[in-house]
């Protein structure tokens, strides 16, 4: 798992939920996302379809595990579930905290194109990009 840090586990619905954290190329900064993983894709018994869940503003990568009620669904019928977070968090831009509707937790997944949120709000390239490729490479 080159780069992925395994920052919790946790047992549910014939599975795990696994939060990981790694630097992005694509946002300059950490990000999070959490992946619901069913017993037979831990066990490599079988390779399982991935749904990709994008939250909306000011949410992050554990809504959709908290409150979505997705899981037992997910494990009966053998799908991984990948919930990344909305935005870049802390990457040291100004204003990125000042207004809820713009900036940390926004959950645009585009690519900015104007400073200065340019170099870091990224998503569209993270989400399609970026952290699809690590889901394949590390969940195959």
């Amino acid at each position: 798992m080159s780069g992925l840090e395994l920052v919790s586990k946790n047992r549910c619905f014939d599975g795990e939920v696994r939060k990981y954290s790694h630097s992005s190329a694509a946002t300059k900064c950490k990000m999070t996302f959490n992946i619901y993983l069913p017993d037979v894709a831990i066990s490599g018994s079988e390779r399982v379809p991935v749904l990709y869940f994008l939250s909306g503003l000011t949410c992050n990568e554990d809504n959709m595990i908290t409150k979505g009620g997705a899981l037992p669904y997910m494990s009966g019928h053998r799908i991984a579930l990948v919930t990344p977070d909305t935005s870049p968090r802390n990457a040291g831009v100004e204003g990125e905290d000042d207004d809820w509707e713009l900036g940390t937790g926004a959950g645009f997944y585009v690519d900015a194109t104007e400073d200065p949120w340019k170099t870091n709000y990224n998503m569209y390239s993270y989400v399609q990009l970026e952290l699809q490729q690590l889901i394949n490479d590390n969940f195959s």
